[in-house]
């Protein structure tokens, strides 16, 4: 086997515990999970660093918790099995709506 190859394999392994582990977080106004709420954009995985940089929104620019959500996800996301740092950068392009969230996530919630 490769060293890319190995790495990437490694970059599948840590991005299904990154995605684990964001399926455990939720969105304190809405009882989804914010990976199912469709508020994770981007999941870049460096498989040989372990180095994770997530890109992510909130249902709002005026969200409550946007000072505090993010920081909560990259520490979250940093004790994840096989990675060794986290970013998190928050964008609003596109923004969020509704139909970003998995479809039975709409259903659940009567969308």
């Amino acid at each position: 086997m490769t060293d890319s190859t190995m790495q990437a394999e490694r970059a599948q392994e840590i991005r299904a515990q990154v995605i684990k582990v964001l399926r455990d977080c939720y969105d304190p106004e809405i009882p989804v999970n914010i990976y199912d709420l469709g508020l994770i954009y981007d999941i870049a995985v460096d498989g040989a660093s372990g180095t994770v940089q997530l890109k992510m929104t909130l249902t709002s620019p005026a969200c409550p918790v946007a000072e505090t959500l993010p920081p909560y996800i990259q520490s979250r996301v940093a004790e994840a099995s096989g990675v060794t740092s986290a970013t998190v950068e928050v964008v609003w392009d596109p923004p969020w709506t509704s139909d970003m969230m998995t479809p039975v996530e709409r259903l659940q919630l009567g969308l």
